[in-house]
């Protein structure tokens, strides 16, 4: 008896987190490595409520891809948070680049599948991220990630139609005008 109400209480719970996560999330998330849904509970607190991040959950596609404040705020992340394994330009050091079209896990090709990247982590040494960066500094990152891109189009699976059509590799020397007063929104 007593282990068929051991057996209750953890199919509750467990249903109560995976109903905590659903309600978070219209898309379930998956682990590159095992293909396990990644929990979104586990975030931070700040950064889970903003509306780039509730779309995002929605749709699967990062609303700050074009955002110039958004991209700068994804550079500064860039540089403290993984530019010691990928780069400072992504490039690839320890951890691979970042910015061409070869992608270790084919799932980086879509903003999805490289926030799952992110979020829970990869093989060797790269753990999940979502106890150093929020879920909005993750999209910010990666927004950053896909705007230095320097590929070839046809492989930039996150990118519209009309995006590939004004596509132009991103280079050093590239500037990033941000709009004075520009919010990343």
């Amino acid at each position: 008896m007593k282990k068929a109400v051991r057996m209750i209480l953890a199919a509750t719970a467990l249903a109560a987190g995976l109903s905590a996560t659903s309600a978070m999330a219209q898309i379930t998330f998956r682990n590159v490595t095992d293909g396990s849904a990644l929990d979104l509970s586990n975030a931070r607190d700040e950064g889970k409520d903003t509306p780039g991040v509730k779309q995002f959950l929605e749709t699967g596609k990062n609303p700050y891809n074009s955002k110039p404040a958004c991209l700068k705020k994804g550079e500064e992340l860039m540089l403290t948070a993984c530019s010691a394994c990928h780069g400072h330009y992504a490039e690839g050091k320890i951890g691979p680049s970042l910015t061409d079209d070869y992608w270790t896990y084919p799932e980086g090709k879509t903003d999805e599948g490289l926030f799952s990247i992110v979020f829970g982590g990869a093989r060797a040494q790269m753990g999940p991220q979502y106890l150093a960066l929020t879920l909005d500094e993750m999209l910010q990152v990666m927004a950053w990630v896909r705007h230095i891109y320097h590929g070839k189009v046809e492989e930039a699976e996150w990118m519209s139609d009309e995006q590939k059509k004004a596509y132009k590799p991103w280079s050093k020397d590239d500037k990033l005008e941000v709009p004075a007063g520009a919010e990343c929104t």
